[in-house]
């Protein structure tokens, strides 16, 4: 396989990725010139690194391009020409895959410049954000730039400028990310190249085997897993879907994308399972994949990270991070949170609030006061060991603030608002009380559970169209009511052990159920309109607690 080949088969989240906008003095490229460009690029959904630069293009910028973009002839006059600066746009994109909203106009742009200028054409692979909107946004009146970032609530900031519109773009792909993960089913970068660059027409081919068109009439809408299986009856490719009908017909249409066409050449009969929600379909398909290893199925799927508050319970005094992996390691994880900025926003919280070392454990051992015990903000238990009841008793109202009982970390605030109002650090004080109203704001429950994800005990109920999912979280490990690959009473027995007493809290947790949880928890945080937690701990029965739950 050659290098392009190896590229191309690499998870399409982890490739490498440039997002380039130029502004420009006009809209025609044999004409009119550059005037700056802006590239972005990110890797594993993550902006990594930025380029920009003004660009002289050696005559004067129309009053109206200035008028809306803000760039002056001032400002591009001592500016590098476009063969200048060419060198470090070249190294700045490499060998990653180019990106742009309409890029027929950004690659317009690009390829007259370096015909102009006798430079070398890039010849990289390239996704145009457009395109894919129109797949992905059907609905969507407008296309434009400006209308999915309004659709999408992103902040766009510094509209019509290179680097704001290409940071802009770059948020709206990562964006598309889980629907051509979910919908699409894409796997590969190939599969996104693919994708992006077919036709919207959206025509069925005709299916000329017989039994697999008998097959695709009777699937129904329902949520669950599909199996194509070849004349050997050897299943050869495990998806899941939201809609099977829609996903499974999705493979017959003639705009599919390769690997669809691909398995549907190879598959002489289809069958289903139905579930109660998309959940419990995508915790079949990942473990009937590592069942079955479907020669089509060529990646394990990928699920979109979720963000969690870790208390690092394996030091003697513990402190706090934010993780985007949870583990069966010891520690207690709270979330998951939506984003990563509000798991980030939390500790801020917790840092300015309570006095739990914040410190690495490389400079926790120099057993070395810091700047933050001379400013309170720390109980400094490098230097004083003893201070273990006191550093036990912060930990447990970290504890009650992660849970969202958040009263006590208000007082505490506004105390400290206080203090440093009377010490005339008005500014200061205009920070705390800033902190204090995103804590009266409820920034801290917007966690899924209250309970740490490790050792809860919670019984979450899915709310659905056709049939509402019931799973249990018991000490880390998932139980679906009724699931077809689990023993038909387990979820009824774990719910009877937990009543009475007797169940096993040292079970050894496996892989599986780390995947398991991971996969459901993922889910859960995109779905959270949809979830319901009952804490076992607040009933004294099974009774009590359906009651309050309609089974």
């Amino acid at each position: 396989m050659n290098t392009v080949n190896k590229i191309n088969e690499i998870r399409f989240e982890e490739a490498d990725y440039c997002i380039f906008d130029f502004e420009t003095t006009g809209i025609s490229p044999k004409t009119e010139k550059v005037i700056e460009i802006g590239i972005v690029r990110i890797k594993n959904e993550k902006i990594v690194d930025s380029f920009s630069t003004f660009i002289n293009p050696g005559r004067k910028i129309p009053f109206y391009i200035t008028q809306i973009t803000g760039i002056t002839n001032n400002e591009t006059e001592n500016a590098p020409y476009f063969d200048e600066v060419f060198p470090k746009i070249k190294e700045f994109f490499g060998n990653s895959v180019l990106v742009a909203h309409n890029i027929n106009f950004d690659f317009s742009f690009l390829k007259h410049e370096c015909i102009n200028h006798a430079l070398e054409i890039p010849e990289n692979n390239f996704i145009c954000t457009l395109r894919l909107a129109r797949k992905l946004f059907p609905g969507l009146s407008s296309k434009s730039l400006g209308s999915i970032v309004k659709f999408l609530r992103i902040r766009h900031r510094d509209v019509h400028r290179a680097l704001g519109d290409s940071t802009a773009t770059a948020k709206v792909f990562m964006k598309m990310f889980n629907l051509l993960r979910d919908k699409h089913e894409i796997d590969t970068l190939s599969d996104l190249l693919n994708f992006s660059n077919l036709s919207n027409s959206a025509k069925p081919f005709r299916i000329v085997k017989k039994i697999l068109a008998d097959s695709l009439v009777k699937v129904p809408e329902s949520p669950g897993v599909y199996f194509f299986k070849n004349t050997k009856g050897e299943i050869i490719y495990i998806g899941k879907a939201k809609s099977l009908k829609s996903r499974v017909n999705n493979h017959f249409q003639s705009n599919a994308i390769k690997k669809s066409k691909e398995i549907i050449r190879k598959a002489s009969d289809l069958n289903y399972q139905i579930t109660k929600s998309e959940l419990s379909a995508l915790l079949a398909e990942a473990e009937l994949i590592k069942i079955h290893k479907p020669k089509m199925n060529t990646l394990l799927k990928k699920y979109p990270h979720s963000y969690f508050i870790k208390l690092r319970m394996s030091n003697d005094f513990p402190n706090v991070e934010v993780s985007s992996i949870i583990d069966f390691d010891g520690n207690d994880y709270f979330g998951p949170y939506p984003n990563r900025d509000t798991a980030n926003n939390i500790k801020e919280i917790i840092d300015k609030t309570f006095s739990l070392r914040e410190c690495s454990d490389k400079d926790f051992m120099k057993n070395k006061k810091c700047f933050l015990s001379d400013i309170g903000r720390c109980l400094a238990p490098c230097v004083d060991p003893k201070i273990n009841t006191t550093y036990i008793e912060e930990l447990s109202k970290v504890r009650e603030f992660l849970k969202g009982n958040n009263q006590s970390a208000v007082d505490r605030l506004l105390n400290k608002m206080k203090a440093l109002s009377e010490d005339q650090k008005f500014e200061e004080a205009a920070q705390i009380r800033d902190i204090a109203q995103t804590v009266l704001n409820q920034l801290h429950k917007s966690s899924i559970l209250s309970e740490p994800i490790n050792s809860a005990h919670v019984l979450i109920v899915i709310l659905n169209q056709f049939k509402n999912e019931y799973l249990i979280l018991l000490n880390g490990m998932i139980f679906l009511k009724d699931y077809f690959l689990d023993a038909n009473t387990i979820f009824d027995q774990v719910l009877e052990d937990y009543f009475s007493n007797t169940i096993q809290s040292n079970q050894m947790l496996k892989e599986k159920d780390l995947e398991k949880l991971r996969i459901t928890l993922s889910w859960l945080v995109r779905n959270r309109n949809k979830v319901r937690c009952y804490y076992l701990n607040n009933y004294s029965s099974q009774d009590e607690l359906f009651r309050s739950i309609s089974f």
